[in-house]
């Protein structure tokens, strides 16, 4: 995972994870990132710190169970940790039998809804105007909550 800090065009200041740079930037393309503070989806990657690592020869410091996972300036409060790991994990079991299906994903769900094709649970990418036609047209869709890699960009 990499984080970014971010930051809209009203300068709130937050912090995104994403799978990959490339993953940042089709986030951005179809519209998918906004603003927690604001909801502006003028979004662009804010200055960041560069992460020094210890010397190898460093003694190692210990770390409390809080800061273990935390990238940010002070510890994720437990209850923002239980709630994103039940997302992650609900989100992984709708996925498990779901087909990737990139960016066909907005043809895939026409055909299935006019009868083209069978019927079965997909994921992929689309873009906001894709997203905001399939939903004009009757087709369910939804966003997913927790950035997903295609296949090929996965270590």
């Amino acid at each position: 995972m990499i984080v970014y800090d971010l930051c809209c065009d009203n300068s709130h200041r937050f912090e995104g994870w994403f799978r990959s740079s490339v993953d940042f930037d089709n986030q951005r393309e179809c519209g998918l990132l906004s603003c927690p503070a604001c909801g502006s989806a003028e979004v662009e990657k804010a200055p960041m710190a560069p992460a020094v690592p210890a010397k190898s020869n460093a003694a190692p410091t210990k770390r409390g169970a809080d800061e273990t996972h935390s990238v940010a300036n002070s510890p994720i409060p437990p209850e923002v940790r239980k709630a994103f790991d039940i997302l992650v994990k609900a989100q992984a079991k709708a996925l498990k039998n779901s087909r990737w299906v990139g960016g066909k994903f907005a043809e895939e769900a026409r055909s299935m809804h006019y009868g083209e094709k069978d019927e079965a649970p997909i994921h992929g990418q689309a873009t906001r105007d894709e997203a905001e036609s399939l939903v004009e047209e009757g087709i369910a869709v939804a966003p997913l909550l927790v950035p997903v890699a295609p296949p090929e960009e996965i270590n």
